[in-house]
This record gives structure tokens, sequence and C-alpha cells, in this order.
């Protein structure tokens, strides 16, 4: 789960931040780029997903790199 940043939870900021991540064939996040989403929250959801870890995607029974789209909520 992402940290909800204090300074943004307490000004009442909240949304949906949308990510473009690039996982490797291991299942490992190796880019992330903010596609949307309020400034005050972008890091905090960059941080979290690259705490994350993927099954990895496979092709023809072989792990692949692949490029997918997260969004992530944050609510108070």
């Amino acid at each position: 789960m992402p940290i909800y940043p204090a300074v943004a939870k307490s000004a009442g900021v909240g949304g949906k931040v949308v990510l473009q991540v690039s996982v490797n064939p291991s299942g490992v996040v190796v880019a992330t780029k903010v596609l949307s989403g309020p400034a005050m929250l972008r890091q905090a959801a960059v941080d979290a997903l690259r705490r994350w870890k993927y099954r990895p995607a496979t092709l023809n029974g072989t792990p692949v790199a692949v490029d997918i789209t997260v969004t992530m909520s944050f609510h108070n």
C-alpha cells in the first residue's frame, strides 16, 4: 500500500495517480512514469510501486518484460 503523505492528507488532497510502469522478466519494477494525478501524491505512488514485485509475464512459457498502466487511489 502507498503511504499517504501527511501534508496531502491534512490538506484534503485525494484522487487517483496513473502511472506507466516497466516490469522486467523477473517481475521487478525497473521504470515508472507518472501520467496523471495530484502533484502531492505522485511521489508516494512511485515509491509504493518501486517496492512491488510482480509475477513475471510470459510469452510461450518464457518470462518477458512488459509495460503496464497502474492506477493508485488515495482517499481520506
